[in-house]
């Protein structure tokens, strides 16, 4: 054989075979798996406000207290959360924070004060939920992927109401059936279930596999662990507190919190169990809800790739305050086709807001942008507890729930005019 024809054999010989599917894609689908199972302990707190009303007889604004320190410590852990991800990496917090989780629900069933509750749904729970809330989802998606941002967001983001969709029939049965504590187990038992997923299967960066993230001209290489969590998550927040686009943001995400997690996650089922109707159909409608976001969010994220994030924005929360207005017009003992598109609509809009949320924060933000993400989230939490616990006091004053829909819808609107007035941030 000639030179010349060795040469061209040896330039026909055919390169090694890459991987068809990035690895990025396999480490968001165990995030989401991962975002699942937090999501089985944010389906019961409804479910369990008028059985552990009637067994311990406490208040409805005492268990609301509850719920809202819950609530308000998944959002105030979250940026210290995605600085300690920095710090020891993704897997071993994400490890953790399910363990606490199950150790919080699994100890419920000894409970027989006020203040257990206050100490295991309340604060562990919460530190559990909040170490691995949407800053663990805005970390994985930053770190990568560099291209399809908004539909990873978007994706991970569904997660949570899969969990919901998952685990809130299971646990509505289990609790009409069984008594709430077999249903606080599950959910303990759900959430250790996927922490050998997180430890054999995760991994904090690309470059930890060789490769670049998902989209990526040019490999990144592992950045060196960042030392001080605490004080970075402070530093980013009095950086990102001098800035005009971080009150918009953390204001309107207070009221996406106030209208989703805190009204309708909390209130809704004893809402409807008012006016007649079962628990477990009332459950059920909020399961429906989760079936409904998923496909609005997966797709926010695909319009988050496209449109301007603001105006997204202000749609979303125009669209939520109306439906809002509407649903105590819409309540009664059976379902019926006003209520059914009332559940589709809302569900369609439930947690739409987050891909544009945080694209905004990553076009204002850049490198800091999943800290800051972090503290709007917490705001959003903050949000969230207020109305938990309102709503409770205002059932307990009132007799309803009604002043509570009425003045969430107005401050939907609210929110749709100050995402408007968000200004543009730089490309990334």
């Amino acid at each position: 054989m000639t030179q010349t024809s060795e040469a061209a054999v040896v330039a026909r010989k055919p390169e090694p075979m890459r991987p068809r599917i990035h690895r990025a894609w396999f480490v968001a689908a165990v995030a989401f798996v991962t975002i699942i199972g937090a999501a089985a302990f944010r389906s019961l707190p409804g479910l369990l406000i008028d059985p552990l009303h009637q067994e311990f007889g406490w208040s409805r604004g005492t268990i609301g207290a509850a719920v809202s320190v819950n609530l308000a410590l998944y959002g105030l852990t979250a940026p210290f959360a995605a600085a300690l991800m920095d710090r020891f990496g993704i897997r071993r917090v994400v490890a953790g924070a399910l363990t606490v989780i199950a150790i919080g629900s699994g100890a419920t069933v000894w409970m027989t004060a006020a203040w257990q509750l206050l100490l295991c749904w309340g604060l562990l729970v919460g530190l559990g939920s909040g170490s691995m809330a949407l800053a663990f989802a805005a970390t994985v998606t930053n770190r990568w992927f560099t291209e399809r941002r908004g539909l990873v967001t978007g994706i991970l983001t569904a997660a949570s109401a899969s969990g919901q969709l998952i685990f809130l029939p299971v646990l509505s049965w289990i609790v009409e059936t069984h008594d709430w504590r077999p249903a606080a187990v599950t959910v303990s038992l759900a959430a250790l279930a996927v922490v050998p997923f997180v430890w054999l299967l995760l991994r904090d960066h690309p470059a930890d596999v060789g490769l670049k993230p998902y989209g990526a001209k040019e490999f990144v290489p592992k950045p060196a662990p960042v030392p001080g969590a605490a004080r970075r998550a402070v530093g980013v927040l009095f950086s990102a507190v001098r800035t005009g686009p971080f009150w918009l943001l953390a204001g309107t995400f207070a009221i996406c919190g106030a209208s989703t997690n805190g009204l309708i996650q909390t209130h809704f089922v004893p809402a409807a169990h008012d006016h007649g109707m079962p628990i477990t159909a009332a459950a059920s409608l909020l399961a429906v809800i989760g079936v409904f976001d998923v496909v609005g969010t997966v797709a926010s994220g695909w319009f988050t790739d496209r449109f301007d994030a603001r105006r997204l924005l202000a749609v979303y929360y125009a669209l939520r305050g109306v439906s809002l207005l509407f649903l105590p017009m819409l309540l009664a003992p059976s379902v019926h086709p006003p209520m059914i598109f009332f559940i589709v609509f809302y569900g369609l809009d439930w947690v739409a807001t987050v891909p544009p949320t945080m694209a905004l924060c990553r076009e204002h933000y850049g490198e800091d942008s999943a800290i800051v993400f972090g503290w709007v989230l917490a705001s959003h939490q903050v949000g969230a507890a207020a109305v938990a616990f309102a709503g409770g006091v205002a059932r307990d004053v009132f007799g309803s729930y009604d002043v509570m829909w009425y003045a969430s819808g107005a401050l939907c609107a609210a929110a749709a005019l100050m995402a408007l007035v968000i200004r543009r941030g730089r490309a990334l």
